[in-house]
């Protein structure tokens, strides 16, 4: 589902003042909305892992300060083509 169709189906609560408080959305779009947000798949990132040690997640932080450090760098767009190939 595109943008527009989505944004097609909104509508918004007001304040007195007219602010914008609240958003109304049929429950249909808001059901694909959190199969698509629940699936791995939507931005090619997995959720993280709560059962990976601690220790194991700061050894990983402290070896890419350390790369990053001496200038072992990539550009962003490297780095996300990188991570497609492993969905």
């Amino acid at each position: 589902m595109i943008i527009a169709q989505i944004e097609s189906q909104i509508r918004y609560v007001t304040n007195v003042d007219g602010e914008a408080t609240d958003v109304l959305i049929p429950i249909e779009l808001w059901q694909q909305l959190m199969s698509s947000i629940n699936s791995d798949n939507v931005s090619g990132l997995a959720w993280i892992d709560e059962q990976e040690p601690k220790v194991k997640i700061l050894a990983e932080l402290q070896e890419s300060v350390r790369q990053a450090a001496v200038g072992q760098t990539f550009p962003v767009s490297e780095l996300w083509d990188y991570s497609r190939r492993f969905d």
